[in-house]
This record gives C-alpha cells, structure tokens and sequence, in this order.
C-alpha cells in the first residue's frame, strides 16, 4: 500500500475514533511536554558542550568516555553508592512492603485503617520527619537519643557520628530510606491483597495447599501481579532517585568523604552547582537508562505473560 493512502487510512481512523482520542489528549500533552521533551532535551544536550549562558556546543561522545575513563567521583563512588544503596532499598522496602501489607490485611477493617496510617505517614512527612526524628536520633554527641541508649546499655564506649563518619553514612542513608518506603506502592499491595477472590483460598485448601506460606506464594502473589508490578516500578524508581538523604542526614554537600554521594547527588553537582549542564545531562542519561534496565526485570518477574494475558 502507498505511504499515501497509509497515511489516508490513519486519518480516518483516527477521525473515527475522535472522542476516545479527545478524552486521552490531556495525558498525552503533559506526558509530550513535562516528561517527553524534557527526556529528549537532556538526550540531546549529553552530547554538547553547555552552560546555560552559551549556546550548545557538539563534543560528540566525550561526556560519555570522560564518565565511564576519568570521572573518579563517578567510578568510585557515585555509581558504587547508588548501587549498593537501590539493591537494598528498593528489593528491602519492597518486601517490607508486601510483608507488613500482608499483616495488616488480616486485620479488621476498623483496626487496619489506623495501622495504614501509621504505616503510611512517614512517607508524607519527609524532611518534617528528618529535622524532629532522625537528626536528633542520629546526632553524634552524647545527648543523640541512639548514642545516649548505646552508651546507656555499655554497647559502645563513645559517641559514634553516625552521619559524619563514611563508615556508618551509608548504613544510615538506608535505615532512614527504609523507615519511609512504605508509601504508593504499598497501598497498591495492600489493595492487591484485599480484593484477591476469597474463593480461590477454599478451592487451594481442597486441592492441598496446607500453610498460609503456600497460599501467599501459589495464590495471593499470582493474583495481584498488577499490583506488584506497580510497587515493583515505584520501589525502583524511589531507591534511584532517593539522593538527597544524605545531605540532609549530614548537612554537607558534598557528603563525608561522598561516602552517602550518589548519582543523583552527581548530576545536581554537575548541573546545579558547576553548571557543566551538558554533562550533568549525560549522567543523567546513564541513570535513565539503568532505572528502564531495573524495570524492565520488574515486568520480566510480574508483568502479564501472554498464556495469562
């Protein structure tokens, strides 16, 4: 068929479907401008020269060889940290999620809405909870609530920094990061949960399952596969882009010894701070692409196959 009357073809059809297309068009402008062209724009400047005063300049390749040859900060602690950091938050608070989920869905109903809300606070809090909950707890003198309890037991024999010393940074960037992953995705999973079909439980009981371990692995997880995917991308993209915990544990920008320095702390540095934005553009299409690698595992392991589809 000519190109032309392809392209007549899709003008009908589009024609005939105009209703359905008018009612998607608000989502599909503010995906295009807020999400799209932003994605584009930094693909683009990656490959330039840029500041924000001056005009791009085409340098090709070199950011990408600069960052993966030269860049120490990068090698050796912006892409180590973040790896470390999202391979125990994200798969950490994921399954704290569905646990804590689970538990909670066997509750009454009148008592399981307070639990949730306790539960899913802290990830409204934010740096509200950070200044009156974490900053004292974690502070290095003795009057710091862990420091003063640790002492108090004969734990430890002085005040440790556990947000100043690059040995327990880290380890703290990931305590706080936990204590407040269960967000979005875990009402998504307490949801899942709540509406699995009470039927499918007698009918495993008939056919042999035994232990509610049996009935969580063969029933609950099979039958909310949207649901786990759903957390499974919120967790991803949470643990990537979770790179001002640091900063705000130590006070410090960079961190300790960029012990907590992670690649979204190297792309604001770069961007905000040097203004290298054509570099700062390339990290960030190195992090973009690890975030749609990690979540395209994710609909490996829950997206719907085509036997289920």
């Amino acid at each position: 068929m000519p190109i032309r009357m392809r392209w007549s073809a899709a003008a009908q059809e589009i024609w005939r479907y105009r209703l359905s297309y008018l009612f998607i068009a608000p989502f599909v402008i503010s995906f295009g401008i807020f999400i799209l062209i932003p994605v584009l724009a930094a693909m683009g400047l990656s490959f330039t020269a840029f500041n924000g005063m001056e005009a791009p300049r085409w340098v090709g390749w070199k950011h990408y060889e600069y960052l993966f040859s030269q860049d120490s900060l990068f090698l050796q602690y912006a892409l180590p940290n973040t790896v470390k950091f999202a391979v125990i938050v994200g798969p950490g608070g994921y399954i704290a999620s569905f646990a804590l989920a689970w538990l909670l869905a066997q509750l009454p109903d009148r008592a399981r809405l307070w639990y949730v809300l306790a539960f899913y606070a802290p990830s409204l809090a934010g740096g509200v909870a950070m200044s009156i909950i974490w900053i004292p707890l974690l502070s290095g003198d003795r009057i710091g609530y862990l420091n003063s309890f640790l002492l108090g037991i004969g734990f430890i024999d002085e005040p440790r920094l556990w947000v100043l010393d690059k040995k327990y940074l880290m380890n703290s960037m990931i305590s706080v990061t936990l204590w407040s992953s269960m967000g979005i995705g875990f009402l998504a999973m307490l949801a899942g949960i709540l509406n699995v079909d009470k039927t499918l439980h007698e009918a495993g009981r008939v056919d042999g399952i035994r232990s509610r371990l049996q009935e969580v692995w063969l029933i609950t997880i099979p039958s909310m596969k949207p649901q786990m995917l759903f957390a499974a991308v919120m967790a991803i993209v949470g643990a990537f882009k979770a790179g001002h915990i640091g900063v705000e544990l130590s006070g410090q920008n960079p961190t300790p010894q960029y012990a907590g320095h992670l690649l979204v702390n190297h792309v604001e540095d770069y961007g905000l701070i040097r203004f290298e934005m054509g570099y700062a553009s390339a990290v960030s299409v190195v992090l973009l692409i690890i975030i749609f690698l990690a979540n395209r595992l994710s609909w490996r392991l829950f997206g719907a196959k085509e036997d289920e589809a």
